[in-house]
C-alpha cells in the first residue's frame, strides 16, 4: 500500500472498521462452509437473520455487497457486466442486486430542489409529490407538474451522497491495494476495477450526463415513430437534478395489464429487439439496461424507455471486430474468430493458444448448426464468456457491457414471447452489417483514418529517428532488458559459485595441513595422519550445499529436460 494512502485510511477509520467487519464475518462464514461444519453454520448470521454459511460463496458475496451499502451495491453491479473477470456464476448472481434505498424525509428533498433551481418548489411546479415512485441508491423520483399542465417526473440525489460515495471510494482504493498483494485476487484486476467502478459511479452522480443522453438519443430516434424517449425540460435540469417529461404506460414486467390492453406482445418484443440491434450496429450508442422494469409500453405498441444512466457506446473499430466476430461463428470459421478474440481482448502472456482454438471450435461447431428459431442467444454467449474467463483473456468494459445487454435483451424478449428469437431479428442486420462495411462512404472513412494515421507517423518518424542518433552519438542511448523468472535461477548459480570455492579451498587446507590439524594418535584413518580442522568443515559444508542445490534443481523439474 502506498504512503499517501495512509490519510485517507486514517480518515475514513470508521468507515474501514465497519467494512473489514463485514467482511471478515463473511469470511468466516466461507471458512465454516468450507469445512462442512454443521453445527456452525447457523452462528453467523446477516442483518435479516439469515444463516450466512448455508448460503453458496457467489451468494454469500452479494449479501456482503448489500450489506455494505449503495457504493459496493454499484460495484457489484459493475461486476455483474463483467463475467469474463469474475465469471459467470458470480456475474449471474451479482445482476440479482437491487439498488433500492430509503427514500430521505421532503422536506430535505424539497431544499436540495430549492438551492439547485434557485426558486421555492411552489413556484417551480404546480404540484409536487413528496411521496416519491422509486428510491435507488443514487436519487428518488418524484412526479410533479408544471405551471403548463405537463406532467413530468423530478430525479433528486440523495443529500449528502456524493461524500458518502467519495468515502467508500477511498476505502475500495486502500482494499484494491491490499489485494493486488493476494495472489488469489490478482486474477480479478482489483485495482483496476475499482478504478472503472469510480469511473462509472462519478458520471451516474452527474445528472448532467444523463439529460444528454435523453438529448442524444431523442436526436438519434427522431424518424422511429416506435419508439418514445422522455424529453429533458432543460432549464429544471442540473447536476443534482434531473427533470423530464412523464410517460404515461404500462411497464413490460406487467404482462396481464398489457395483454387486457390489448398490446400485441410479439410484436412488441420485435420492435424493442430491432430498436437495440439499430442501436447497436447502426448507431452504436444504446440503452444498456433493458430490464423490463424500464421498459413500458403505450398504446399502437410503441416503447418507451426509461433510466438512461446507464449507457453503452461501441466505436467503429470494436464495432467492426464485433461484427467480424458474428460473421465468424455463421461461417465456421475458427481461426479468425480466435484472432479476433486476442484482438479485442487482452490475452495472458502464457496464452495456450492451441487449446483456446480447440475450445472455439467446439463451441461453433455446437452453435453454428442450431436452427434460428431454437438458438440459444444467451447460452451461446454465456459459453463464450467462460472460455474467455477460463484463458484469463480481459475483454474491454464496452464489450462485457455489451454482453449483459444481449442477455438481458433475450430475457425480456423471452418473457413476452417464449417462442421469439433474437437471432431470426439479427439475421437481417447481418445483410445491413456486410452491405455497409461493403459501401463506399464506409470505405472512403477507413482511407481517410489510415491516411491520418499514415500521415501523423510521417510527422513523428524522422524527429523519432533523429532523436535515436543523436542519442548514440552522444553515448546516452540505453536498452532496458526486463529479465523474468531468472531470480532463482541466479541464486542458484552464486550459490553454487560459493560451493565450488569453498570445496576448493577447503581442499587446499587438508593437503597443506593448515592448522589447527585433528592428529590421530592410534595411526591412520583413510590413509590420514593428521586432518586440517578448518579444511575438513568446509568440504562438509561445501558438500551439503551441494547436494541441497541438486534437490532443489530436481524438485523444479528442470534437471535434465531438453527443450
Amino acid at each position: 500500500m502506498k504512503i499517501t494512502s495512509i490519510p485517507q485510511i486514517y480518515r475514513n477509520v470508521r468507515r474501514w472498521t465497519e467494512i473489514v467487519s463485514v467482511l471478515s464475518r463473511y469470511g468466516l462464514a466461507d471458512w465454516i462452509s468450507r469445512f462442512n461444519l454443521e453445527f456452525a453454520k447457523d452462528a453467523l448470521k446477516a442483518r435479516d437473520g439469515e444463516a450466512i454459511a448455508r448460503h453458496t460463496r457467489e451468494a454469500r458475496i452479494r449479501m456482503a455487497l448489500t450489506e455494505l451499502g449503495p457504493t459496493f451495491i454499484k460495484l457489484g453491479q459493475l461486476l455483474s457486466t463483467r463475467p469474463d473477470v469474475v465469471g459467470v456464476d458470480l456475474a449471474d448472481e451479482l445482476s440479482a442486486l437491487q439498488s433500492s434505498v430509503a427514500a430521505d424525509p421532503p422536506d430535505k428533498i424539497r431544499e436540495l430542489v430549492e438551492s439547485e433551481l434557485g426558486q421555492p418548489v411552489e413556484e417551480l411546479f404546480i404540484d409536487f409529490d413528496d411521496q416519491p415512485i422509486a428510491s435507488a441508491s443514487i436519487g428518488q423520483v418524484h412526479q410533479a407538474k408544471l405551471a403548463s399542465g405537463e406532467r413530468v417526473v423530478v430525479k433528486v440525489q440523495h443529500p449528502g451522497i456524493e461524500s458518502t460515495v467519495r468515502e467508500d471510494l477511498d476505502v475500495l482504493a486502500g482494499l484494491a491495494q491490499l489485494a493486488e498483494m493476494i495472489p488469489e485476487f490478482q486474477a480479478y484486476r482489483p485495482a483496476a476495477t475499482v478504478a472503472e467502478m469510480a469511473r462509472t459511479l462519478r458520471r451516474e452522480l452527474d445528472f448532467g450526463r444523463e439529460e444528454r443522453n435523453l438529448q442524444q438519443f431523442e436526436l438519434q430516434l427522431a424518424d422511429n415513430l416506435s419508439v418514445r424517449i422522455p424529453k429533458p425540460i432543460t432549464e429544471l435540469c442540473t447536476s443534482r437534478v434531473l427533470t423530464m417529461e412523464f410517460i404515461d404506460g404500462v411497464k413490460l414486467k406487467e404482462t396481464e395489464q398489457l395483454i387486457t390492453a390489448g398490446i400485441d406482445l410479439g410484436e412488441v418484443a420485435r420492435r424493442g429487439a430491432e430498436l437495440y440491434l439499430d442501436m447497436i450496429f447502426m448507431h452504436g450508442f444504446y440503452h444498456a439496461d433493458p430490464h423490463p422494469g424500464n421498459i413500458v409500453v403505450l398504446p399502437g405498441n410503441v416503447i418507451g424507455l426509461l433510466d438512461f444512466g446507464m449507457v453503452g457506446r461501441i466505436d467503429e473499430r470494436l464495432r467492426e471486430d464485433i461484427e467480424e466476430m458474428l460473421l465468424s461463428i455463421v461461417n465456421q470459421d475458427v481461426t479468425i474468430l480466435t484472432s479476433l478474440i486476442q484482438k479485442v481482448g487482452t490475452p495472458p502472456s502464457d496464452l495456450d493458444e492451441g487449446a483456446l482454438a480447440i475450445d472455439i471450435a467446439d463451441f461453433v461447431g455446437h452453435y453454428a448448426t442450431q436452427s434460428l428459431d431454437h438458438f440459444d442467444l444467451g447460452g451461446a454467449l454465456t459459453d463464450m464468456t467462460q472460455i474467455i474467463h477460463r484463458y484469463g483473456v480481459s475483454l474491454p468494459p464496452q464489450v462485457g457491457l455489451l454482453i449483459k445487454t444481449f442477455v438481458t435483451l433475450e430475457g425480456t424478449t423471452k418473457m413476452l414471447s417464449p417462442k421469439f428469437s433474437l437471432m431470426e431479428v439479427m439475421q437481417p442486420f447481418q445483410r445491413k452489417m456486410l452491405l455497409r462495411r461493403l459501401s463506399p462512404k464506409r470505405q472512403w472513412r477507413k482511407m481517410r483514418r489510415l491516411y491520418f494515421e499514415v500521415e501523423q507517423l510521417a510527422n513523428v518518424l524522422p524527429r523519432r529517428i533523429g532523436e535515436i542518433l543523436e542519442q548514440i552519438r552522444t553515448g546516452k542511448f540505453d536498452v532496458h532488458l526486463d529479465h523474468r523468472g531468472l531470480g532463482p535461477s541466479v541464486n542458484r548459480l552464486v550459490l553454487a559459485l560459493m560451493a565450488s570455492s569453498l570445496f576448493l579451498g577447503s581442499a587446499l587446507l587438508l593437503s597443506q595441513h593448515i592448522a589447527p590439524v585433528l592428529i590421530f594418535p592410534e595411526g591412520t584413518y583413510f590413509g590420514l595422519e593428521r586432518v586440517s580442522i578448518l579444511g575438513l568443515t568446509g568440504c562438509v559444508i561445501s558438500i551439503l550445499v551441494g547436494l541441497r542445490l541438486l534437490r532443489a534443481i530436481g524438485k523444479s523439474g528442470h534437471l535434465d529436460r531438453r527443450d
